[in-house]
C-alpha cells in the first residue's frame, strides 16, 4: 500500500546524512523557543486565564465552596493544552523552512525521471500555511472541551495534526516537480490517503523522544509519497518526462 510504502522510505531516508543534518532542528527548536517564553510569561499567562475564569459562574462556586485551586489546575491545563498546538506548529514552520528543501532534494533522488515542472510557489507556500494553520488553532480550541471525554484528549489531537501534516507537506513535497493541474489532482485523487499517512504520521508525536523527529520523518514520508503519485499520474497520462 503506497502509504505504508512511503512511511518505511521515510524510515530509510533518516539516516542520509543530509537528513541528520537537519533531523532534530525543528522539533528542539519549538521546545527550546515555547520553554523560554513560558519560564519568562507563565505567570502573566495564569493570571489572564484566572480572571477570566473568576468571572465565571462555575469559578465563582469552586472558589465559594474553598476549591479555588481547582480553578488554578484548569487554568494550567488550559496553558498547557495551548502550548502543546504551538509547539507542533513552530517545529512545521521550521520544518517547512530549514528541513523540506533539504527533503526534497533528498527523495527527488530517487525519482530522477520527473521533469520539474514548478506549480508552486513561495507565496503559494505560505498561503497555505496561513490557511492550513488557521484552521488547525480552530478546530483546536473548538474541540478542546471534548478532551474531557477522555478518549477525545486522545483522538482528537491525533486528527487535528494529520489535518495539519497532510495540508502542509503536500503542497511542499510537489511544488518543484508538478504543475498546479497535476497538484490538484494528486490531492483529490488520494485526498482518503493522505489524511491516513497524516493519521499515522501523528502517532509518531505521541511517542517520546520518537516525536523529536516526527517533522522531518513527516516530510519524507509524504515527499515520497506525493512524488510516487505524481511518476504514477504521468505514467497513466501517458506523459514520461524526463529532464535532460
Amino acid at each position: 500500500m503506497p502509504v505504508f510504502t512511503a512511511f518505511a522510505r521515510a524510515l530509510r531516508d533518516v539516516g542520509r546524512p543530509r537528513v541528520l543534518a537537519v533531523l532534530f532542528l525543528p522539533m528542539l527548536a519549538a521546545i527550546l523557543l515555547w520553554t523560554v517564553l513560558a519560564w519568562v510569561f507563565w505567570d502573566t499567562w495564569m493570571l489572564g486565564l484566572r480572571n477570566l475564569f473568576d468571572g465565571t459562574g462555575i469559578a465563582r462556586w469552586f472558589t465559594e465552596h474553598g476549591a479555588a485551586w481547582v480553578v488554578g489546575s484548569f487554568s494550567a491545563f488550559v496553558v498547557v493544552a495551548l502550548l502543546l498546538p504551538l509547539m507542533l506548529i513552530t517545529a512545521m514552520i521550521v520544518n517547512e523552512l530549514v528541513a523540506m528543501p533539504v527533503i526534497v532534494s533528498v527523495v527527488s533522488k530517487d525519482y530522477p525521471g520527473l521533469a520539474r515542472r514548478t506549480g508552486g510557489s513561495v507565496p503559494g507556500s505560505l498561503a497555505n500555511a496561513v490557511v492550513a494553520i488557521t484552521l488547525f488553532i480552530l478546530l483546536w480550541i473548538v474541540t478542546l472541551p471534548l478532551w474531557f471525554t477522555g478518549f477525545g484528549a486522545f483522538v482528537l489531537p491525533a486528527l487535528n495534526s494529520a489535518y495539519l501534516t497532510q495540508r502542509l507537506f503536500r503542497y511542499d513535497a510537489l511544488a518543484e516537480h508538478a504543475s498546479r493541474d497535476e497538484y490538484r489532482e494528486i490531492v483529490m485523487r488520494t485526498r482518503g490517503r493522505l489524511y491516513l499517512l497524516g493519521l499515522l504520521l501523528a502517532g509518531l508525536y505521541y511517542l517520546p523522544f520518537v516525536n523529536l523527529v516526527a517533522p522531518v520523518v513527516s516530510g519524507l514520508a509524504f515527499t515520497h509519497f506525493c512524488l510516487d503519485e505524481l511518476a504514477r499520474l504521468r505514467r497513466l497520462s501517458g506523459v514520461i518526462a524526463v529532464n535532460r
